[in-house]
């Protein structure tokens, strides 16, 4: 994604409506511990607008005058974290996992692939390496925008993005059908309830 010009920025209807519930979550005179949320919801807004999830320093600005709050924090707060973008990404940010359980399994294939997708549709794509997702199990995975896909090879990462960039978001999780965190092929113990049937290795 190129870069683009700092647009002026103030909460839309939809964002207005969730505002007050927010910064009622926190004690009076703490409202400032609710810029990440304020951010986030910055962010979405963003991406309904324009297709790309970023927070422009002009939502920064404005959020801190909604929290009293001097603008340097919440520039602070916004580049600190790396779940807010501060410059435009791509209609699916992808975020792919390179720590050693999904490098084990065959990441280099899978960020082969969104390097590719990312570097000849950046409008569509943008890409970001990072550290473990949580779900090593299922490795090699990747987060697409707030969704995980899980079991990825390079076939199925291509498979995926072109889904993607078709417009048909294939429902989140295991790319090969696997139930939550069993194995491959289904679980092989426990099947039953009140030991209608055996664990496995039982009599």
């Amino acid at each position: 994604m190129n870069d683009m010009t700092e647009p002026a920025f103030s909460f839309d209807e939809m964002s207005e409506a969730l505002i007050p519930s927010i910064i009622a979550k926190y004690p009076e005179g703490r409202q400032a511990s609710a810029v990440m949320p304020l951010l986030d919801l910055a962010q979405r807004q963003m991406a309904r607008q324009t297709g790309h999830a970023w927070v422009p320093r002009t939502a920064m600005d404005v959020i801190a005058a909604r929290l009293s709050m001097p603008p340097m924090r919440v520039y602070e707060v916004a580049t600190f974290y790396t779940m807010f973008h501060t410059k435009p990404v791509g209609k699916f940010h992808l975020q792919v996992c390179t720590t050693t359980p999904c490098w084990l399994r065959g990441s280099d294939e899978v960020m082969s692939a969104c390097r590719k997708a990312a570097e000849a549709d950046g409008e569509t794509f943008s890409i970001e390496e990072v550290e473990c997702l949580g779900c090593c199990v299922n490795a090699p995975v990747v987060q697409v925008n707030d969704d995980v896909y899980e079991d990825l090879d390079g076939p199925r990462t291509e498979a995926l993005l072109e889904r993607l960039r078709a417009g048909d978001v294939p429902p989140a999780g295991s790319t090969i059908g696997r139930q939550a965190s069993a194995p491959e092929g289904g679980p092989t113990t426990l099947f039953g309830v009140g030991g209608t049937k055996p664990v496995s290795g039982a009599e």
